[in-house]
């Protein structure tokens, strides 16, 4: 008996057509398989990402030997006011106008050289002159600086701001909220004896380079790649290293050429990747990025730890379970003991 007509076009549409069930299994297995594959691709991603940053930070490091090569010391870390008799062997007014940061004074090794020629009516920065860089904050703020951010960080892109810190070293870095774990560390003496460093002024406010722990500060105290002592070594001290701007609240502007915006503003007292984007400035677990003795500390978005630039121009990554006297040890330019990145 032949089929009827009806027949015939049913058994069509049952071949050519999935069943409600088929389809239920075809978007579970592609299901699977994103789960699968979108690991996959947030790894290669990052991977991407950090080898950019470190990339970025050995830029800086030729930038920083040129610098030094060419005047016998590092760009100040930041210089405000007049120093009469010129920086760095002149003495500071005590004013605070802006007169840049390491990054400003670094352009030209950068290969920015016009941008620089802009500053101060196209004389570039002048430390004698009250606000030589003030003067050229809109030209600055605006200007988008190659090697300056990391591709990992989450924080708005289009702010121009920077992850790459100079490092104060164990630094002290009290904070303003009475919750200050990490103080106890800037005092070597006390923290572990014979650690060979000092207690030192909060947040590297001194001119002279013998306060200072590390190779920057924000008020332009003289500090040279001969200043990190032979027990030390050049590839053994931290001079630049990450953050993550929303975690420090001088970080947040359009002022990575200030030298009060945060480019000279990391201690090694703080642990690395130690989380300050809380609410409470007084919370011991998460506070707010104005508790400078947690949002002072280097951090990053990458896994488990930060890439940090040495003396020798290397570029290392550090992981934040690193033992936290060896870190002291890294970050201090002239503690005369020998202390390796793990």
């Amino acid at each position: 008996m032949n089929p009827s007509p009806f027949q015939t076009a049913s058994r069509r549409r049952r071949g050519g057509a999935f069943t409600l069930i088929e389809l239920l299994v075809v978007i579970a297995i592609i299901a699977i398989l994103i789960g699968l594959l979108l690991p996959a691709v947030q790894k290669v991603r990052e991977a991407a990402a950090r080898t950019k940053c470190q990339n970025n930070l050995k830029q800086i490091g030729i930038a920083l030997h040129s610098y030094n090569d060419r005047t016998g010391n590092f760009p100040p870390g930041g210089l405000c006011g007049r120093w009469a008799g010129g920086w760095p062997n002149g003495t500071w007014n005590g004013n605070w106008s802006e007169n840049g940061s390491w990054i400003v004074y670094s352009l030209p090794d950068l290969e920015q050289t016009p941008l620089y020629n802009q500053i101060n009516g196209g004389k570039g920065p002048n430390p004698d002159i009250d606000g030589s860089v003030g003067g050229s904050g809109g030209i600055l703020a605006a200007a988008r600086v190659p090697y300056i951010r990391c591709p990992s960080d989450d924080f708005d892109q289009n702010v121009k701001t920077t992850n790459y810190i100079g490092s104060l070293g164990p630094q002290c870095a009290i904070g303003p909220c009475g919750v200050d774990p990490h103080q106890q560390f800037c005092n070597g003496a006390t923290f572990v004896p014979n650690a060979g460093y000092t207690t030192s002024p909060d947040h590297g406010n001194s001119t002279s380079a013998a306060d200072i722990r590390g190779c920057f500060n924000r008020l332009g105290a003289r500090i040279s790649l001969q200043m990190i002592t032979s027990a030390d070594g050049l590839s053994n001290t931290i001079a630049v290293g990450e953050c993550l701007p929303k975690h420090h609240d001088h970080l947040t502007g359009n002022n990575w050429y200030s030298f009060n915006g945060g480019t000279s503003h990391c201690s090694t007292i703080i642990p690395i990747n130690k989380i300050s984007d809380g609410t409470n400035c007084s919370d011991p677990n998460r506070p707010q990025n104005n508790n400078w003795n947690y949002s002072f500390g280097f951090k990053s978005n990458h896994s488990n730890g930060a890439n940090f630039l040495f003396g020798d121009g290397n570029v290392r990554y550090i992981s934040q379970s690193i033992d936290h006297r060896t870190y002291q040890l890294l970050g201090c330019r002239n503690d005369g003991q020998s202390a390796s990145p793990p």
